[in-house]
């Protein structure tokens, strides 16, 4: 009896390489979201740079990854936070609010900051 399809598809191993090439590239102390990194391979598929980071990103500096407001991968900030002070990334407060939900971090990343493009190091790093 066959599997029934979950619809979850891998991207491809090419896009896997090139995400991976990127991320290498940010520097300590920076970040890049989801969406910065596939703009700049000319997508717009975070989500599948989300994925290549859940199922490859553990050889990669996944901390400088980051969701669009700052915060950390999802289950991961504990630990990125420790890299975050290791490397000097800029952070920033946030207020806490009990009604809120629970695991929210009490900081988020200084994007104005901390963002990196590989445009701002290099001419062309592609």
């Amino acid at each position: 009896m066959e599997e029934p399809d979950s619809g979850a598809t891998l991207p491809e191993p090419d896009f896997g390489a090139a995400v991976a090439e990127v991320v290498r590239l940010i520097p300590a102390g920076h970040v890049m979201t989801y969406g910065d990194v596939a703009a700049a391979l000319g997508s717009r598929a975070s989500r599948a740079v989300g994925k290549v980071m859940a199922h490859e990103g553990a050889d990669l500096p996944w901390w400088r990854v980051v969701r669009a407001g700052g915060l950390p991968p999802v289950r991961h900030e504990a630990r990125a936070l420790e890299h975050y002070r290791v490397e000097g990334t800029p952070l920033v407060e946030r207020s806490t609010d009990s009604s809120g939900p629970s695991g929210v971090s009490a900081w988020r990343i200084d994007m104005r900051r901390a963002r990196w493009s590989p445009a701002t190091d290099a001419d062309d790093p592609f």
